[in-house]
């Protein structure tokens, strides 16, 4: 079968794939796409070969949680060197039929951000990943929840960080 460059490299129109799975779910309204205007983003100071980065992560720590007893969400931080086999992202609402978390690496990617500092494509990481689990509240998002992050970030003296959302 001959490849189709002009359909296989064709960007995923992401926000009408996810306006079609909200109805399909039967939310009336359209999903609202947060806005920042103002939000702190700058270019690197340095080479990125150079520029230690902070993952954050939008799971919540691993636990014995259950529909009983849900994790309570809070910004959390661990350890790169202690970081966990797994986290806890089964209760947030993602395309279950289509993919799947056993892989920690695809919202964890430590071992391939390690690789990439140790080639020296990035400087390194920071001594601890952080994470920020999912709320669809863009007023907590923006007052509490980033301004912890950016604490915390900077606090590591981090030179970036690197999002990876479920």
């Amino acid at each position: 079968m001959d490849r189709d460059p002009a359909i296989d490299d064709a960007p995923i129109a992401y926000i009408p794939r996810t306006r079609a799975f909200y109805r399909a779910l039967g939310y009336e309204g359209d999903y609202r796409w947060a806005q920042n205007a103002d939000a702190p983003f700058a270019p690197l100071r340095k080479p990125l070969s150079e520029a230690r980065l902070a993952l954050i992560v939008t799971s919540f720590p691993p636990g014995d949680w259950s529909d009983d007893n849900p994790p309570k969400k809070a910004v959390w931080s661990c350890g790169v060197a202690d970081a966990p086999a797994d986290l806890y992202n089964r209760n947030l609402a993602w395309d279950k039929q289509s993919t799947h978390t056993r892989d920690r690496e695809s919202y964890l990617p430590l071992l391939a951000l390690q690789a990439l500092a140790e080639a020296g494509a990035i400087g390194g990481l920071t001594e601890s990943f952080h994470g920020v689990p999912t709320v669809y509240s863009h007023r907590e998002t923006t007052e509490f929840d980033a301004p912890e992050i950016l604490r915390r970030v900077v606090a590591e003296k981090a030179d970036a960080a690197l999002l990876v959302a479920l």
